[in-house]
């Protein structure tokens, strides 16, 4: 049961909704998991650190959205295409 933790790119194309619903089931696993932590169930250690990334990585693109905030400038001229001069 190999699980990936979602790309920044990936998690903005998502709509707000998206992002609530993933998140209410990302914050279960992780009380799922501190839960198999506590009990000595958990194989997966590395999991809780996955899960933990992907949830600071949504509230980060929830909290660029609340605020209005654009992709750095540095990214945004890298996918532009510069204009050519004309002679």
């Amino acid at each position: 049961m190999a699980k990936h933790t979602a790309k920044p790119a990936d998690i903005r194309l998502k709509t707000d909704k998206e992002l609530e619903t993933r998140l209410a089931e990302l914050r279960k696993e992780q009380f799922n998991l501190r839960f198999q932590r506590a009990t000595g169930q958990l194989a997966n250690t590395d999991r809780v650190r996955q899960v933990r990334v992907e949830i600071a990585r949504i509230l980060t693109v929830a909290g660029e959205r609340t605020r209005g905030v654009q992709q750095p400038a540095a990214k945004k001229a890298a996918r532009e295409k510069p204009e050519k001069k004309r002679a």
